[in-house]
């Protein structure tokens, strides 16, 4: 499906972001302006199911990477996504070809919980949540953070979650078909310390955001940066 895109910035040399499982492309409006005053065209999708994007009758990975390819330019200077947007990017990333590939806290192995149950199922959950809630949950969001992630969650299908339990357990690592930087958080729930030497192996880079909750560009924004140092 063609997915709707928000933009930053101007010219030939494109950066592509993918946002996670129940927030869309307003969740970069730190990131895409940061990206726009180093010279990127920045480009953010809303994927199936989230902000203002259609719906689907079913949500898998392949479908989803589908849906980017089809939406924005190929070869794209740099691309980014977090947490299922990583996932999405890894689905593509031999077809989208670009030239370096970030994948913030990806959740390449989606997790299963005690007693089997899929993490997907508890995320289905919180489509409903407040800012009270929300302000809990993200006990560094700042003010602005709390309020969009409000207003990202009333976009949001929750089958997106309760599609993807069915990949829970499955390993959907990609291979790094180019230059590939694996940012992770600390803790993280979805890369292991095990998980990043894996990947170390594989021939990724990996850096660890000392301090950073599972979103990284939206709790601590400056460390995010900070720690794409070279790949920008």
């Amino acid at each position: 499906m063609k997915l709707h895109t928000r933009e930053w910035g101007t010219g030939d040399r494109v950066a592509l972001l993918i946002h996670g499982i129940m927030a869309d492309s307003r969740c970069w409006w730190r990131v895409g302006p940061a990206l726009a005053g180093r010279g990127y065209r920045v480009v953010a999708v809303d994927l199936p199911g989230h902000g203002a994007s259609p719906r689907a009758e079913d949500y898998t990975p392949e479908s989803l990477a589908a849906s980017v390819l089809e939406s924005v330019p190929a070869r794209p200077a740099l691309a980014i996504g977090h947490s299922l947007g990583g996932l999405t990017l890894g689905a593509a990333v031999d077809r989208l070809m670009p030239r370096r590939a970030i994948y913030s806290d990806p959740a390449f192995r989606l997790p299963v919980l005690e007693g089997g149950i899929p993490m997907t199922d508890l995320m289905a959950q919180a489509a409903n949540a407040t800012a009270e809630e929300i302000a809990a949950m993200h006990p560094g969001f700042p003010a602005e953070e709390v309020s969009v992630e409000v207003e990202m969650l009333k976009g949001w299908d929750p089958r997106t979650a309760l599609s993807l339990s069915g990949f829970a357990g499955t390993d959907l690592t990609p291979a790094p078909v180019v230059p590939s930087l694996v940012q992770v958080a600390d803790p993280s729930f979805l890369v292991s310390p095990e998980f990043q030497e894996e990947l170390v192996g594989k021939g990724f880079e990996v850096r660890v955001v000392k301090g950073a909750e599972h979103t990284i560009h939206r709790h601590l924004f400056e460390d995010f940066m900070t720690g794409l140092d070279g790949w920008l």
